[in-house]
């Protein structure tokens, strides 16, 4: 086999309070990737869609990681990789990820499989560099491995699966764009005590729940005293999005990554679906296109076609 199609997921990375350590895998949106092995050396990008990708593979999120891969096999091979690109860059349902980790899944396919997740994840994160300037592996991770996953640690790699209760996932794009990197740029450098506390508690509470199937926990814990104050300011609607959707059944949620997307976890498809309503009544309302998604986890990441 010289070619293999995959389905590369999109993922909410941080999940409310998690900030960098905390990813989730969402059955969709998804990017379709075809990547080709080629006997000469070198990576070639193209767009099917007509999107405007970077040709330059050392600045484009797929080609990067495919390039520190081929560094390390050090054989004179290449790849060639074709993206429909559906999660859109600056979504904040890590778009520059999907790209990252399926190149990487579907070239170690093609290779035989020589390479583990956590080889994977490591090659991958060249991408989320060249998309924010930062190796950050909360939506890596889940795209990768699937489910809920917990970064512990980056250097060195150390990434927990996280089971959890069936949950659904309510996410809506307004279409504003916020690059990772400015979202970063805006972030206090120092914070209170008191409130890294908090944050600490609602980390662990989250983790929690989801082990301990503990809806209850769950919603008490999707709050963040540290990102969200700030990154909110950047999303028109935020709060009342927030406060509604919540008021509708949703358990809790937040900002998807770095935004603009907002995410609501429900226990049910009923409550996930009359959260999307709200969603949509808001955005319509203040005047911002919007895309909406009703979906569940996603347990396997990236899928070979």
């Amino acid at each position: 086999m010289n070619q293999v199609t995959v389905h590369a997921p999109g993922t909410v990375a941080n999940l409310v309070c998690g900030f960098d350590v905390l990813g989730m895998c969402l059955d969709k949106p998804y990017d379709i990737m075809d990547v080709r092995l080629l006997n000469a050396p070198g990576i070639i990008i193209t767009s099917r869609d007509g999107f405007p990708l970077p040709t330059d593979p050392a600045q484009n999120t797929a080609g990067a990681p495919l390039l520190a891969m081929l560094e390390e096999l050090g054989q004179p091979i290449g790849f060639e990789v074709i993206i429909d690109k559906k999660i859109k860059p600056g979504s904040g349902i890590g778009s520059s990820a999907a790209s990252a980790a399926g190149a990487v899944v579907a070239a170690n396919h093609l290779l035989g499989n020589i390479f583990t997740k956590e080889d994977l994840v490591r090659f991958a994160l060249f991408g989320e560099k060249v998309a924010s300037g930062v190796k950050h592996a909360d939506n890596i991770a889940p795209c990768i491995y699937g489910g809920i996953t917990l970064i512990r640690s980056i250097f060195p790699l150390d990434i927990v699966s996280i089971p959890a209760p069936p949950l659904h996932v309510t996410a809506v794009h307004p279409q504003i764009e916020v690059r990772t990197a400015d979202a970063r740029q805006i972030l206090r450098k120092q914070v209170l005590l008191k409130d890294a506390i908090r944050q600490w508690g609602n980390i662990a509470g989250l983790v929690a729940g989801f082990m301990k199937n503990d809806y209850d926990l769950i919603g008490r814990s999707l709050e963040d005293v540290l990102i969200e104050p700030v990154r909110s300011m950047l999303i028109p609607g935020f709060d009342e999005v927030k406060t509604k959707c919540k008021a509708a059944g949703a358990l809790g949620g937040g900002i998807s990554g770095s935004g603009p997307s907002i995410f609501m976890l429900s226990k049910d498809a009923a409550a996930a679906t009359e959260v999307e309503k709200v969603m949509q009544e808001v955005f319509t309302r203040i005047g911002i296109d919007h895309h909406t998604y009703v979906t569940t986890i996603n347990q396997q990441g990236v899928k070979i076609i």
